[in-house]
C-alpha cells in the first residue's frame, strides 16, 4: 500500500523563515525494509507502543528468503526464537507457541510464528508484499546536505507490480537481511574470471539436496565451497544422498587449513550445531566427503556440461571439476540503496562502527556477543538503523533473539522511551570453543556460528 502524507502548499516565506509549523514529521510512519523475523519483530514492538509503520517485503511473501531454505531445520530451538513482543500479540488471540525444546525448519518457523503474525490485522494493514526498496534518502536532501537533515523526512524509493512510488517516513530500519548477497566464491572477494559463462553450474547456499533440487545432485560430482555451517549441512545432506545413489560424490574446498567455524564442542548448548562437526570429521576420514584445504579459488571454466574451479594451493595451480558448484562463503549486505544515507561502517565487516567489534567473528562466537541496542546501532544519519543480519555485515555470529533485542531497543528509542532504549538484556546459548580438528589445528577463539540456517545462528 503505498501513500505519501499531505502536504499544505509551500509559499515563497515558507523557504525563507524558520518554520513554525509543528514537527514535520509528525504523522509519517516508521518504515521497515524487508518482512523477515527481524522486520516482523519490529512491527510487532511499534504495533504495540502505537507508533505507525509501514513494511515493504521484496519477495511475493513474507520472510521469502526463508523460503530458499526451508527445508533446513535450524539450530536453535523455539524458546529463542520467537520475539517476545509478537509473542504477546499472538497469546492475546489466542494463539499457542510451539514446544520450546523443539528444533523447527524454516518452513516450520514461517508457518507456526511469522505467518500468524503477519495475519495479525495490527500488522497486516500495513504490510505490502512485491515492493522492492531500491533507494533510501531525505526528501530534498542528497547525502551532501546537512542543514536540518534531522528533521526531514526519509524518501524511500520502491519498485512494484503498480511502477514506482516515493515513499516519505519519519525513520527507517533496513532489516533486509544479506541472504540475496552472497560473498564471492574467488577468494579475492571478486566475482571470478569465467564466472557468467559458468553461472549454471553454481548453486546458492543451502540446496534442497533431499528435496525438490534431488535431481541436480543425485549420481553427481560436487563441490561445495566454504568452512562454515552452511557448508557442513549441505555436505551432510550430500551424504546422505549418495546412500541411495551411489554415483553421488562429494569435495569439500575450504581456503583455510581447517574448518574453524564447524563447531564440535561438548559444551555447545545447542547440541543440534556441536554436533554437525563430529559428524562431518567422520565423513572426511571416512573417504564420504574428500576435503581440499587452503584452496584459493581463482577462476570457473566451462568444460561441456561441467565446470572447472581453477585455484591455487599453495604455489602449485590446481584444478576440480564438477557437476555442480555450491558456493557456501557466506553473505555480504546489500548497501548500493544506501548511497545517499549517511553511514558509519567497519571497514572490515561492513557493521555499524560501534557495533563491530562486538561481533569480530575473529574474537566472537554467537554466544559471546554482548547485548546491545540502538546506540551500537546508530549511524551520522538521525534516526535510520540497520537491524538484524545486515547489521552484522559480513560477520556470520548472529542469532535471531540477538535481533529481537535489537528492534526492541531501537523501537523504544524511537518512542522516546530512554530507559528501556538504554537497557539491553539478552541471554544467549553457550557456544562452547569453537574449533574443529578438521585439518590442521584451529583458534578457539573463531566464529562457530555459520548457519544451519543461512546468515544467521537462528
Amino acid at each position: 500500500m503505498f501513500f505519501d502524507a499531505e502536504e499544505a502548499p509551500v509559499t515563497l516565506t515558507d523557504l525563507t523563515t524558520p518554520s513554525l509549523r509543528a514537527d514535520p514529521l509528525d504523522g509519517l510512519p516508521v518504515a521497515i525494509i524487508g518482512a523477515g523475523p527481524i522486520g516482523m519483530a519490529a512491527a510487532a514492538n511499534l504495533a504495540e507502543r502505537g507508533i505507525p509503520f509501514e513494511i515493504f517485503e521484496a519477495g511475493d511473501s513474507i520472510a521469502a528468503s526463508i523460503g530458499q531454505w526451508g527445508h533446513t531445520r535450524l539450530f536453535s530451538p523455539w524458546r529463542h526464537l520467537v520475539d517476545p513482543a509478537s509473542r504477546r500479540l499472538l497469546e492475546a488471540t489466542g494463539w499457542a507457541a510451539p514446544k520450546e525444546d523443539g528444533l523447527p525448519t524454516g518452513f516450520e518457523l514461517v508457518d507456526a510464528y511469522l505467518r500468524p503474525l503477519a495475519a495479525l490485522p495490527a500488522i497486516a494493514d500495513h504490510l505490502t508484499t512485491g515492493a522492492r526498496v531500491t533507494a533510501v534518502s531525505r526528501d530534498g536532501a542528497d547525502r551532501t546536505r546537512t542543514s536540518g537533515r534531522e528533521r526531514t523526512a526519509f524518501l524511500l524509493r520502491v519498485t512494484g507490480i503498480d511502477g514506482a512510488a516515493e515513499i516519505r517516513a519519519r525513520a527507517v530500519l533496513d532489516a533486509s537481511g544479506t541472504y540475496r548477497t552472497p560473498n564471492s566464491l574467488a577468494s579475492s572477494g571478486l566475482d571470478p574470471l569465467g564466472a557468467e559463462e559458468a553461472q549454471e553450474f553454481l548453486s546458492h547456499a543451502l540446496p534442497d539436496v533431499l528435496g525438490r533440487e534431488r535431481e541436480r545432485f543425485a549420481g553427481r560430482h560436487t563441490i561445495v565451497v566454504g568452512a562454515g555451517h552452511s557448508a557442513a549441512n549441505t555436505l551432510l545432506a550430500l551424504a546422505e544422498l549418495a546412500r541411495s545413489a551411489p554415483d553421488t560424490t562429494i569435495t569439500w574446498v575450504i581456503r583455510t587449513g581447517s574448518a574453524v567455524r564447524v563447531s564440535s564442542s561438548p559444551d555447545d548448548e545447542l547440541p543440534a550445531r556441536a554436533s554437525i562437526g563430529g559428524r562431518l570429521e567422520k565423513l572426511v576420514a571416512g573417504g564420504q566427503v574428500r576435503l581440499v584445504d587452503r584452496f584459493e579459488t581463482l577462476r570457473l571454466r566451462r568444460q561441456g556440461d561441467r565446470v572447472t574451479l581453477v585455484g591455487r594451493r599453495g604455489d602449485t595451480l590446481r584444478e576440480l571439476t564438477a557437476d555442480v558448484i555450491v558456493n557456501a562463503t557466506g553473505f555480504r549486505p546489500d548497501l548500493d540503496l544506501l548511497r545517499e544515507i549517511r553511514l558509519s561502517l567497519d571497514e572490515v565487516v561492513e557493521a555499524p562502527r560501534r557495533l563491530a567489534p562486538l561481533i569480530d567473528p575473529n574474537v566472537h562466537s554467537c554466544g559471546t556477543v554482548r547485548p546491545h541496542g540502538f546506540v551500537e546501532l546508530e549511524h551520522p544519519e538521525p534516526g535510520f538503523f540497520l537491524a538484524g543480519m545486515k547489521s552484522y555485515g559480513r560477520a556470520p555470529t548472529f542469532l535471531l533473539a540477538t535481533g529481537y533485542e535489537q528492534v526492541r531497543s531501537i523501537v523504544a528509542h524511537l518512542a522516546g522511551d530512554h530507559a528501556a532504549a538504554a537497557h539491553v538484556e539478552l541471554v544467549l546459548p553457550a557456544t562452547g570453543v569453537c574449533s574443529s580438528s578438521i585439518g590442521e589445528s584451529a583458534s578457539a577463539s573463531t566464529s562457530c556460528c555459520g548457519p544451519a540456517a543461512p546468515s544467521s545462528c537462528a
